[in-house]
């Protein structure tokens, strides 16, 4: 069932049991636009017969947040004009040459292009696989683009992420509401959640330069400023405590700097500080 955030904004939660992310829809006067394609065709065709229970303009646009799998692969299942940046674009080529019958998923596993579990969702959830290929986007931005539904505008551009180097954010005014995608999560390098010690903080200036009040994330799917303001406060306290490859010694300058220990998601973030520390150090 979708969620109703307004009158013209919707969303279908995340399912972290599925990998499924948060799905967007915006309403205009005239045209509608869909955030993110989802994970599988399965995943898509569940959206829009939700979409379909709806009384909403017709749907125009799908934008892609970031090429990862689970925001891409229900891609083919929606009529609509597919707009991403320049960089998810050239990620996309890679995923249009791939196949999808069994033997060449179990060779993209063991050459670690995808996962375990995105195999697993692929033979589960997408039909027809042997002739399955993901198609091609039709509107290519480099920096921001204003797209205009009919009285609902929704600003889409790329910025800095600590996720991805391809994240899209998109920004719809009159709502004060803003779609994150995965933006402002960490990522994995050779199995190493860790978060980019260099793009936290423009990341975090790109997103916060827009008035926002809701904001709606990949795999929490909502949030309300104060929400997100406490999330930027924990990021960016323990970023700053975070100068060696050294967890112990993160902890000691927290503690040392707080006067308190850690809370739990401080901790994992000390830890994926320290992680991208470790990185870089290779």
């Amino acid at each position: 069932m979708l969620n109703k955030l307004s009158d013209t904004i919707y969303y279908l939660s995340n399912q972290d049991d599925k990998d499924r992310p948060t799905l967007g829809l915006v309403c205009g006067d005239q045209f509608s636009l869909i955030i993110d394609a989802g994970n599988s065709t399965q995943h898509a065709k569940e959206f829009l017969l939700e979409i379909e229970k709806l009384d909403v303009p017709p749907i125009k646009y799908l934008v892609i947040t970031h090429a990862h799998w689970d925001h891409i692969l229900g891609m083919n299942e929606f009529n609509a004009t597919v707009i991403v940046n320049s960089q998810t674009n050239e990620i996309l080529k890679e995923w249009q040459s791939y196949k999808f019958d069994d033997r060449s998923l179990q060779n993209y596993v063991d050459r670690n292009q995808i996962s375990a579990k995105c195999m697993e969702i692929i033979q589960a959830e997408i039909p027809n696989r042997d002739s399955f290929k993901l198609g091609s986007p039709d509107i290519i931005f480099e920096n921001t683009l204003t797209i205009d539904l009919g009285n609902k505008v929704c600003i889409i551009e790329r910025i800095h992420s600590t996720h991805t180097d391809d994240s899209t954010i998109i920004y719809i005014p009159d709502e004060k509401v803003v779609f994150l995608g995965d933006s402002a999560y960490c990522t994995t390098t050779n199995s190493l959640f860790h978060f980019k010690q260099a793009l936290l903080l423009p990341m975090i200036n790109d997103i916060k330069k827009y008035d926002a009040e809701m904001f709606l994330l990949g795999h929490e799917s909502i949030c309300d400023s104060n929400e997100m303001n406490i999330y930027w406060e924990e990021l960016t306290t323990t970023n700053r405590v975070v100068t060696s490859a050294s967890l112990e010694d993160a902890i000691d300058c927290f503690k040392a700097e707080n006067k308190r220990e850690p809370n739990d998601n401080e901790l994992f973030f000390l830890k994926a500080f320290v992680n991208d520390r470790i990185i870089q150090s290779k």
